[in-house]
């Protein structure tokens, strides 16, 4: 193409229309809304910047809030070439081009920022090719992902990089976004104050999405101001940021079985109410109750695991919307349900104890005999059958002989543990009158 057949391309693509999103890109870092921490006065980046001291980095945090952005600002203000990559769209060819451009400009004496969006959708072999050009100063990398960058991302990548954790835009940082809005516009969107705030809560942290709604309201003439209603069947309502396979899968688990441990039935019903809208499995939280159920309860209420196994057997029998009302059920029960981990405590501690004493054997009397030569080798020999005991316990030792007594099981002082208690407290007591009596006889 020729210089002016070049020319008269960039003098059209001037006058193209861009989206509002793109014509309200902040133009300084001062200008980003809702990142602070990073480019304030005494943030992170803006503290590298003043020092010349820019490193490779990864920009880590949620769609539309802020990470290109950020990054263009970056090497705007460092004097440095941007070099914009998709790992979604990119391979080793493209990456071997821009790797070599950055080497012409270190010639002629300017830096490179390499900036990759979606950078944990690059393999580990291509996250490896990076290392050698950041190491020798050809580009400076800055990574984007909205994924965990400690799951996704190599070590050694990792390690030559500082990672800065983007805000999800809060309702003030939106807010600000639509003012913006409003000022290029030169008028508000057509929307009542509730629907307004109904608009943000459905931008959900993006202000990307929140400024494309904007524009697609703006772009429908609207006289008569929507209310959160109306506004809900004219713009499309947008999932809420969930991936099953991804970080925020645990993080909601986690809240959620934390919110149960924590006897928060409020709390709990809300986390449920996210994973199941974002398209969770309803079978793996289903799995996850009953779980809950024998790890947390326990047997402080043992009907909480019947209620969690019923839960997940009513959801595969009607399936959704239907049986989702079974998982709130069973969520509200368990968060309600008396707590105790006794149970949990005793097998992890009864494994513990179990590989520390090897392969005792069982001691002899509780040993069977089915053959003439185990019981003339003692098998068997001297067990008491607990029934025919007055109060059916003959308090003898099960443990190996070799091995001291040691209680396991330690029960809570909450629900029907409280009873169990007592029953393990009784058969202590008859355990140590039985020994004594023991100890009697032998010196009689």
């Amino acid at each position: 193409m020729s210089p002016a057949s070049d020319a008269m391309g960039g003098l059209f693509e001037a006058d193209a229309p861009r989206p509002l999103a793109d014509r309200l890109r902040p133009q300084a870092l001062e200008e980003v809304v809702g990142q602070d921490h990073l480019v304030g006065p005494e943030g992170a980046l803006a503290r590298m910047l003043e020092t010349g001291r820019l490193t490779s980095l990864i920009l880590w945090g949620g769609p539309g809030c802020g990470k290109t952005t950020i990054a263009r600002l970056i090497a705007q203000r460092s004097g440095l070439a941007f070099e914009p990559l998709s790992a979604v769209f990119s391979g080793v060819a493209d990456l071997r081009k821009v790797f070599e451009r950055a080497r012409e400009r270190r010639i002629a004496g300017q830096g490179t920022v390499l900036f990759v969006d979606e950078i944990h959708r690059f393999n580990k072999a291509q996250q490896d090719g990076f290392l050698p050009y950041v190491e020798d100063g050809t580009v400076v990398l800055i990574g984007a992902t909205t994924e965990n960058p400690s799951f996704e991302l190599n070590a050694a990548l990792l390690s030559r990089c500082r990672v800065f954790t983007l805000n999800r835009l809060d309702d003030a940082a939106l807010e600000r976004m639509l003012a913006r809005a409003e000022a290029l516009e030169g008028r508000p969107p057509p929307l009542t104050d509730a629907a307004r705030q109904a608009m943000r809560a459905m931008a959900d942290g993006d202000g990307r999405y929140l400024l494309n709604m904007a524009e697609a309201l703006y772009g429908l003439g609207i006289m008569t101001p929507l209310g959160p209603e109306e506004l809900a069947k004219t713009v499309q309502r947008r999932m809420p940021v969930y991936d099953k396979a991804a970080e925020s899968h645990f993080n909601l688990m986690s809240a959620l079985h934390k919110s149960l441990r924590g006897s928060d039935c409020d709390a709990a019903l809300y986390w449920l109410g996210r994973m199941l809208s974002g398209g969770e499995d309803p079978l793996y939280v289903a799995r996850r109750l009953v779980r809950f159920a024998y790890e947390d309860v326990g047997l402080a209420d043992p009907a909480a695991c019947q209620q969690a196994l019923a839960a997940w057997d009513t959801y595969e029998r009607l399936g959704s919307p239907e049986g989702e009302l079974a998982l709130a059920q069973a969520v509200i029960y368990l968060a309600t349900a008396p707590k105790s981990n006794a149970a949990y405590g005793a097998f992890k501690a009864a494994m513990k104890t179990a590989k520390e004493t090897g392969s005792l054997s069982p001691p002899m009397h509780i040993l069977n005999a089915p053959t003439k030569l185990m019981k003339e080798l003692g098998y068997g020999a001297g067990y008491a059958y607990d029934h025919d005991a007055e109060d059916g316990f003959s308090g003898q030792n099960y443990f190996p002989d070799e091995m001291a007594r040691v209680q396991l099981y330690q029960p809570v002082e909450r629900g029907f543990e409280r009873e169990l208690k007592k029953r393990q407290d009784y058969f202590g007591k008859l355990r140590a009158q039985r020994r004594k009596q023991s100890r009697t006889e032998g010196d009689g």
